[in-house]
């Protein structure tokens, strides 16, 4: 499998590997209330809590068998998005973007650029999910041409069940 591009230009945004600049706008996502209604992360106890998660970041993104970006906007980082199981033929993505930048199509203009370029390296799928009730990430699927799987996971984050709704697309 050909490695992931260094980078990914689309029309407003550059996905790219998260920088040590990009610190401030990575504490901001981490530690948003609404970000982690969404997106699963952990409750951090410390600044050091964050930062090691900050430094897995950067190492992740800058591993050229790994498929994390952050999503940049004028050179600010507004969301990032990372693999969070693969095999030969499919990848299964997360997502998130910072409240602030939701809302103006930003999220579904990355996802469908990685979706291009996950199968431009040979992937035949590419899955996603969202807890139930998430319409804005069920939105972002739909809009990059994902359709739901069938099937879904009960998840517990944050001390509740919550379902976890699959959607995939194939390559054509």
């Amino acid at each position: 499998m050909p490695a992931k591009p260094e980078s990914i230009r689309t029309e407003r945004l550059l996905l790219r590997a998260v920088e040590e600049g990009d610190r401030e706008d990575m504490f901001r996502v981490f530690s948003n209330n609404c970000v982690k209604k969404t997106y699963m992360l952990p409750d951090f106890d410390s600044v050091e809590a964050m930062e090691k998660l900050f430094q897995r970041f950067i190492a992740l993104s800058g591993n050229p068998e790994r498929f994390v970006y952050g999503i940049a906007l004028d050179g600010r980082l507004i969301g990032f998005m990372n693999e969070t199981k693969k095999d030969e033929n499919s990848i299964e993505m997360g997502y998130v973007i910072y409240p602030d930048w939701q809302k103006q199509g930003y999220m579904t203009e990355a996802f469908a650029a990685a979706i291009g370029a996950l199968f431009k390296m040979g992937y035949r799928s590419v899955t996603a999910g969202f807890f139930e009730g998430n319409a804005a990430s069920r939105r972002v699927m739909e809009k990059c041409g994902m359709t739901p799987t069938g099937e879904t996971e009960d998840i517990e984050y944050r001390g509740e069940t919550r379902k976890c709704i699959l959607y995939e697309i194939k390559a054509g």
